[in-house]
């Protein structure tokens, strides 16, 4: 009750300092438009795709609870054990996170490439706009871009519509680069004319040099990185030799040693999460999406 307070106090308070010192003269709520649409790209980029967010809260649940049984055997004490679920709820998702990564640089290091062999296949061989998109996609380095061009040349069989066929690859990658390239490739469809050889070149030149960017910067963090899973691993080890060792494992039944184990635990995650935020690159927005 004290906490509700506390938050409708703040509430009034930002919006009174807003109407009177930035001259605000209407209440802002949060909402929520275009949420379902966000969640459904993260989970296309993290090569989930059919995945709804219903599904993978669920999983999320049953290892909290799976997690949570574990470390109440093992500790034989109810705190530190919810906090471990919810931090091996976190870990299971901050996998799916590392595998969206993953997916993304590799689509990175493939796009320079996939873009130089079109602008090859529309300009020195002479292939139609569709015909070289969809020729050079097949032969795309990453799993998800050769499924992605097969859907789009699926749908260019069934209907000749090269702007469906965009919009196929569009929504199989969810991925900025994807989507300048296929405006790129479906204007020069539609309006014709003779500066697309340009305009890819300049679109690689740009990849190029935002992958050579973003390789020195990961190369700058490695060493950060390598201390974040260390100093992950250390207060676990200790956890554990703990237990082994005189009467530890009542330690971790007495109130004190639940308290001291649920600090330790919630540190560990403030800590491990506020080092991803500080070390996350930025991503380049979606422009062109559907």
């Amino acid at each position: 009750m004290m906490f509700l307070a506390a938050a409708m106090a703040a509430f009034g308070v930002y919006h009174l300092y807003g109407a009177i010192a930035l001259g605000r003269t209407r209440v802002r709520m949060p909402t929520l438009v275009g949420a379902g649409q966000r969640s459904s790209e993260w989970l296309t980029q993290a090569g989930l795709i059919g995945v709804r967010a219903g599904q993978l809260i669920a999983v999320e649940i049953i290892v909290f609870a799976g997690v949570t049984t574990l470390m109440w055997i093992t500790f034989g004490a109810v705190l530190p054990a919810l906090l471990a679920g919810l931090f091996g709820a976190i870990a299971l998702f901050a996998s799916f996170r590392s595998r969206r990564r993953g997916l993304r640089d590799d689509a990175r290091d493939a796009w320079p490439y996939l873009i130089e062999e079109m602008r090859l296949l529309t300009g020195a061989v002479g292939r139609s706009v569709p015909a070289a998109m969809l020729e050079a996609g097949r032969k795309s380095p990453t799993a998800p871009m050769r499924a992605a061009f097969n859907e789009a040349q699926r749908e260019w069989l069934l209907t000749t519509d090269f702007a469906r066929s965009t919009q196929a690859v569009k929504n199989a990658l969810a991925d900025a680069t994807a989507d300048v390239v296929c405006e790129t490739l479906l204007i020069a469809h539609e309006v014709g004319g003779s500066d697309l050889d340009r305009r890819l070149i300049a679109l690689v030149d740009d990849r190029r040099v935002d992958l050579r960017n973003r390789q020195e910067a990961v190369s700058r963090q490695a060493g950060v990185r390598f201390a974040r899973w260390f100093v992950l691993a250390v207060p676990l080890g200790m956890a554990l030799v703990g237990l082994s060792i005189g009467d530890g494992r009542a330690a971790y039944r007495s109130t004190g040693g639940q308290i001291a184990v649920a600090v330790g635990v919630s540190m560990v995650a403030c800590c491990w999460m506020w080092a991803s935020r500080i070390m996350r690159l930025p991503d380049s927005e979606r422009v062109f999406r559907s």
